[in-house]
């Protein structure tokens, strides 16, 4: 078997939108940088990319629990590049075919488009689109109630990770998201309809309701900064605990999977549900042993409303 590894990799729309303080930017950089370093160095020929959505390519039309991206077009949002990831279309139809296999029912897309959740992590770690061969894998963690409980993000993770098991080829497993944040994401429970129907319906938003949602993302943001109490709190001990997990061997994976579905929102907010993306591509690395931690970097970083969490294992 060839050489595995895991990135957990926090993103966040307000990447160098909202200010914050120097040193917590020194900060962030130096992970940002060591985690590159990392991949780099690990020179995958294929990276696996569990991301996230956020109504900017599935909708609740049909929403489903994950899709695998057969060809995926990047839109570009928040200052993240735009255009064709370098998918393995072959990797994908593959994986699909397994995981059907396996007992699985996945959805696939030919055209899948992809925001900030699967393009932001690729542009911190190769400066661009311009990568080695991506499987893209997208994860609902916002349109309930189809968002995968943790003892079936589990067991997805090992399921790709088997799939791979016999390759020759260096893979990495990036699971794109979390930990604990709570931004503005609408929901179906909104009281205006037109909230309910633009994340209901297929549709692009025009430049000027894009920037409308970026200073939206933005004022919410910076609320959080100075304590506002209608802006959920990021919770550093949440995300500490859901870190030391990963770090676990197959035991503490197990463990933390019986953590209770309503207490990932009520402590960790809303789109803390995007940690599952971790789950899922930490549980594909084969074994049950603990495996070497190579980074990892914690901030809470309330201007971007993000418990930016960096974690690489091998």
């Amino acid at each position: 078997m060839s050489a595995r590894a895991f990135l957990g990799l926090s993103h966040t729309p307000l990447l160098g939108l909202n200010p914050v303080a120097a040193e917590v930017d020194r900060a962030l950089q130096a992970g940002l940088a060591a985690a590159a370093a990392q991949a780099r160095a690990f020179g995958p020929d294929l990276i696996v990319l569990v991301g996230t959505d956020h109504y900017n390519a599935f909708y609740n039309e049909l929403m489903p629990p994950f899709c695998i991206g057969a060809r995926c077009e990047a839109i570009g949002d928040f200052q993240t590049p735009s255009g064709s990831l370098n998918v393995s279309a072959r990797d994908a139809v593959a994986l699909a075919e397994g995981l059907m296999e396996a007992g699985f029912d996945p959805a696939i897309s030919h055209q899948m488009r992809a925001d900030h959740g699967l393009s932001q992590p690729l542009q911190l770690l190769w400066g661009g689109l311009d990568t080695p061969a991506v499987l893209p894998i997208f994860f609902n963690a916002v349109a309930q109630p189809v968002v995968m409980r943790m003892r079936r993000c589990r067991a997805l993770g090992q399921a790709i990770g088997a799939q791979f098991r016999d390759d020759p080829r260096r893979i990495l497993f990036i699971g794109s998201g979390g930990l604990s944040h709570e931004p503005p994401v609408p929901t179906l429970a909104d009281p205006n309809p037109k909230v309910r129907e633009r994340i209901t319906l297929r549709q692009y938003p025009t430049p000027e309701e894009r920037q409308a949602r970026t200073e939206r993302v933005m004022a919410a943001g910076m609320a959080l900064a100075t304590g506002d109490p209608r802006i959920k709190p990021l919770n550093p001990q949440w995300d500490d605990a859901w870190m030391n997990a990963l770090c676990g061997d197959a035991a503490a994976l197990d463990a933390l999977c019986t953590m209770p579905e309503a207490s990932i929102a009520e402590q960790g907010g809303a789109s803390a549900h995007e940690s599952k993306t971790w789950l899922i591509a930490r549980s594909a690395l084969a074994g049950d042993a603990a495996p070497a931690c190579r980074l990892r970097h914690y901030q809470a970083i309330p201007e971007y409303i993000a418990g930016f969490g960096i974690l690489f294992l091998q």
